[in-house]
């Protein structure tokens, strides 16, 4: 692997922060998050405009045939940010589609999701609170030629946005089988969940007797998990590249404000227990951006390890962007906690996103699991 970007992968960063930092500025985050739908639809087309939203879709299918080495310099920027959007989850979808959907599912939905007209989701967890496969009990019942869904899901990011959900379901309370479906099918209720997080929106998904046809099937019955344990793991590289921008900004924000703030007739930034935390604050980052790194690298190129890999990497940020925002509010002292700063946004987004996915705990203990500790 190259441990370097590239002059194009560089540039592709920088046109990301210049158009992101001119669109989405705090204001706009913050009218955003007074917003019923919590997102620019204007903004959205702009970044598919641009290619954003088909970066890993097959060029036969109007994407870009990206990697995920690509596609997290572009998270890093949004997360710099705090951009609401539904981008992580519509590219799990696409990841789905793309390597397990059938032809007409691919000619149909790719092209939508790579032009930016189709939104998408996965709906997966439950009441039991499980990230794994064994949270999943949701029935999906064969009636005729088709299947009869009921069953609750929780905590589905921008549900109310979507025009597709991906569901995960038992079959013959056995295999688990994925669905898309329209989330406008009869029998689907969507009811948003109050969160701590305003720039996220989660959902409650209700599934009352949907008919879904053996063509909304994605992949083979009863094998979904290996597709979703695949979109799962490429999900946590996405949202850790999207918390290393979030750090970063953070940790820049922090240096600058000790800088400038002058307490005793000098700028805090003199003062060595101040230097300590922020020196601290940018291993953090560094560290965890190096494990991000390796495994959108990990994923891309279908190595074994990629699991252990995302997982490593959720991690790292987890416990990183928890930290860093929680020193940054230290060391900006009273200001940083009031609502008119921007810094209890980024403290919110970082508990937000330390628990999709699983939190540093559960991450680190599928990596015991898979080196057999």
């Amino acid at each position: 692997m190259d441990f370097g970007f590239s002059e194009e992968q560089e540039m592709l960063r920088e046109s990301a922060r210049g158009l992101l930092e001119k669109e989405c500025p705090s204001t706009v985050v913050r009218r955003l998050i007074e917003d019923d739908r919590g997102y620019d639809a204007g903004l959205w087309r702009k970044l598919a405009g641009l290619g954003w939203t088909g970066m890993v879709v097959p060029e036969a299918y109007g994407g870009a045939s990206l990697s995920y080495v690509d596609l997290v310099l572009v998270l890093e920027e949004m997360g710099r940010v705090l951009l609401p959007s539904p981008f992580i989850w519509t590219t799990m979808v696409a990841e789905a589609i793309k390597n397990a959907g059938s032809d007409a599912q691919k000619d149909s939905l790719l092209p939508k999701i790579a032009a930016g007209d189709l939104i998408a989701t996965v709906a997966w967890m439950e009441p039991s609170g499980l990230w794994g496969a064994d949270g999943i009990a949701m029935a999906a019942r064969k009636r005729g030629n088709g299947y009869t869904l009921d069953g609750v899901k929780l905590f589905v990011n921008d549900a109310h946005l979507a025009d597709y959900l991906l569901v995960a379901t038992r079959t013959g309370g056995k295999g688990i089988t994925l669905f898309a479906i329209e989330a406008k099918r009869a029998g689907i209720g969507i009811a948003p969940l109050k969160t701590m997080d305003s720039t996220r929106r989660l959902s409650e998904v209700r599934f009352t007797g949907v008919k879904a046809a053996a063509a909304d099937v994605v992949g083979t019955v009863g094998d979904g998990w290996k597709t979703l344990a695949d979109i799962i793991d490429k999900g946590k590289v996405m949202l850790a590249a999207e918390m290393m921008g979030g750090a970063q900004k953070v940790l820049d924000m922090t240096v600058e404000y000790a800088k400038v703030r002058v307490q005793f007739g000098r700028p805090i930034g003199s003062f060595q227990a101040v230097q300590h935390k922020c020196a601290n604050m940018m291993i953090d980052v560094e560290g965890a951006k190096s494990a991000v790194y390796y495994a959108a690298w990990a994923v891309s190129n279908g190595v074994a390890e990629a699991p252990l890999a995302a997982a490593l990497a959720k991690a790292a940020a987890s416990d990183a962007y928890r930290r860093v925002s929680a020193d940054g509010i230290q060391v900006h002292g009273g200001i940083g906690f009031t609502w008119d700063h921007d810094m209890h946004l980024y403290f919110k987004r970082a508990k937000s996103s330390e628990f999709t996915f699983g939190d540093a705990t559960y991450n680190r203990e599928l990596v015991a699991q898979g080196i057999n500790l």
